[in-house]
């Protein structure tokens, strides 16, 4: 309960202006700083007590009798507590010196309280979608607008990150990014610990031939295994391959287990991936500065991400069980999600490195040129009213979704903090 009195202090929504319960005017002018450790909850207040200026702590409870049964009148970390806010003043507080702390009782109407305790309960969904069609439509775009900017900064913050670890080599930053992005969800995470196990420069060496390609990033995938039962040629000839090389690089790798296959269609199975990936470092891999060369022209960048499945893999989704002619490219569907997630991530964030801010700006004008992602999540925002009508809209869509539906942070989104100020001004 007192995390909803924390709220009302920090964003000011009942008000800025109070009377103490002894009838002394209190003016808010700085809330102060929020305080997630122990001692007062808000340091470094700034207000004005009966006009004149005071700067200090401010302790918040849902009851003043709080106060003691916390034992803060035996904390000195609590001596410079300039206001008590409470819920209901049912007890005085007085310092140590004697002088009783000016305390401001903060209420609030019903209707407050009942949309607090629907957006702030633990629960999955969309808790604001009883309300969102009394939501201006400029709220939308501004918060959308603000959410696309936050989950691009965020991209680029984890490609800055690979890029310290690389020690500034963007070409094995890209590699890392782009196998990433051949995860496309589900297996994104290992697809990384894969492009992380094996140094670019090895490939390298192996650039002209696609078969130990193939054998260093499969074998380093944990997917061959001799002992297994199969005696598919090429799987074996893998195997070999991969123990010769193993033994000359000092390979280790991934532990088995992985990769994930459920609800996936044959296609999708991260073998091709793989073999997508493969072929990408076939010739050497150079991703970053074609990436460059293309980041005038949306178009340009997904012809980048078509890859093709070549050889054994135009009739197998894995190893040992031949099918029929498989799909022998990426989608276009597919590529336009990799120049989402593995292209624009990239090239923003060599802008910010690089201190090229028209650079940045040429890639968020991108993200607007290019269609929608279509998902699940998407099409529940568009099914509530929203309008998702490019990349940088269904960009916003899933962030917001992810890092504030997900996960119960309807208190700090706009759209609550909208909802929770209007029923917060009802008297």
């Amino acid at each position: 309960m007192e995390r909803l009195y924390h709220y009302l202090w920090k964003t000011g929504i009942r008000g800025t202006e109070f009377k103490d319960v002894d009838g002394a005017s209190i003016e808010v002018l700085d809330p102060g700083i929020h305080n997630h450790d122990s001692g007062p909850d808000f340091f470094n207040s700034k207000l004005k007590i009966n006009g004149v200026e005071w700067i200090g702590n401010v302790e918040i409870h849902q009851k003043a009798s709080d106060w003691f049964r916390h034992r803060h009148d035996k904390d000195p970390a609590y001596g410079n507590v300039i206001l008590h806010v409470v819920g209901v003043s049912d007890k005085r507080v007085i310092r140590s010196d004697g002088y009783p702390i000016p305390q401001v009782e903060l209420t609030f109407p019903e209707k407050f309280f009942h949309t607090y305790l629907s957006l702030s309960e633990e629960k999955e969904g969309m808790k604001c979608s009883q309300y969102l069609s009394n939501l201006p439509e400029l709220n939308k775009t501004d918060w959308l607008e603000s959410l696309a900017v936050e989950r691009m900064q965020a991209k680029a913050a984890k490609v800055k990150e690979l890029n310290d670890l690389t020690e500034g080599d963007w070409e094995q930053t890209c590699f890392v990014m782009l196998a990433r992005g051949l995860g496309f969800g589900l297996n994104s995470d290992p697809f990384e610990m894969l492009a992380k196990s094996i140094p670019l420069k090895i490939l390298h060496h192996h650039s002209d031939n696609h078969f130990q390609l193939e054998a260093l990033l499969f074998g380093q995938a944990a997917m061959l295994d001799p002992t297994m039962y199969m005696f598919d040629e090429y799987f074996q000839a893998l195997c070999r391959e991969y123990y010769f090389l193993a033994r000359k690089y000092g390979l280790k790798p991934l532990r088995p287990g992985l990769w994930k296959y459920a609800r996936t269609r044959p296609q999708n199975f991260p073998h091709r991936r793989i073999a997508f990936l493969a072929n990408s470092a076939l010739g050497g891999f150079s991703l970053f500065s074609r990436l460059l060369e293309a980041a005038d022209n949306m178009d340009s960048l997904v012809d980048i991400f078509d890859m093709k499945a070549e050889g054994y893999w135009e009739t197998h989704f894995s190893f040992d069980t031949p099918t029929g002619r498989a799909p022998s490219e990426l989608s276009l569907s597919s590529r336009r999600l990799l120049t989402i997630n593995t292209a624009i991530p990239v090239l923003y964030a060599y802008a910010s490195a690089s201190g090229n801010p028209d650079l940045g700006e040429r890639i968020v004008a991108l993200m607007q040129s290019l269609p929608a992602e279509s998902n699940t999540i998407v099409r529940n925002w568009e099914n509530l009213g929203f309008k998702v009508c490019d990349a940088s809209r269904s960009q916003a869509i899933i962030h917001l979704q992810k890092e504030y539906c997900d996960k119960n942070k309807c208190i700090y989104c706009r759209f609550g903090h909208y909802f929770l100020r209007k029923s917060a001004l009802i008297n």
